[in-house]
């Protein structure tokens, strides 16, 4: 069973449906368009912070997935019961998820947060009483950081 560790570079996204959710969970999938996709996906996990769509649940990260790779694809081919739907055509990168982890505790945003994603590290994930906490404060951590993106980005 995976386990996030101190050292993994972890992906915080926006999930913004419960059926993306589900996909995630039951298919090991997730879904992001390639006009806003973040500098890299060469990431250990990825976290979801949970938006108002999810009621009790809303505004706080409680699950996180290992990511296995990704590949370039089209929103169709995603979902196919919305071809007719605007972005059909689009590129998207779908990301392979291993299985849904649930936190040991869930990491509630004091106030609602708009961000679209965001870096840090498992040990920041797993020791995370809010959301703030992910930030990387210390330039120690966030030298580390900046070099872990650098080698996956192949700078």
């Amino acid at each position: 069973m995976d386990t996030i560790q101190s050292g993994d570079l972890v992906l915080v996204a926006v999930m913004k449906a419960r059926r993306d959710l589900e996909i995630a969970r039951v298919l090991g999938w997730y879904r992001i368009p390639v006009q806003t996709a973040p500098k890299t996906l060469r990431v250990d996990w990825i976290a979801f912070y949970l938006t108002g769509a999810f009621g009790d649940q809303k505004w706080s990260i409680r699950y996180a997935a290992a990511v296995r790779g990704f590949e370039l694809t089209h929103r169709r081919d995603l979902l196919r019961e919305e071809t007719a739907h605007p972005r059909a055509d689009d590129p998207y990168f779908k990301l392979q998820l291993g299985p849904l982890l649930t936190l040991p505790e869930p990491i509630p945003a004091q106030r609602w947060r708009r961000f679209t994603f965001l870096y840090t590290t498992g040990e920041r994930l797993l020791a995370a009483r809010e959301m703030r906490d992910l930030r990387i404060s210390d330039s120690g951590t966030r030298k580390g950081l900046w070099g872990m993106l650098k080698e996956r980005i192949g700078e």
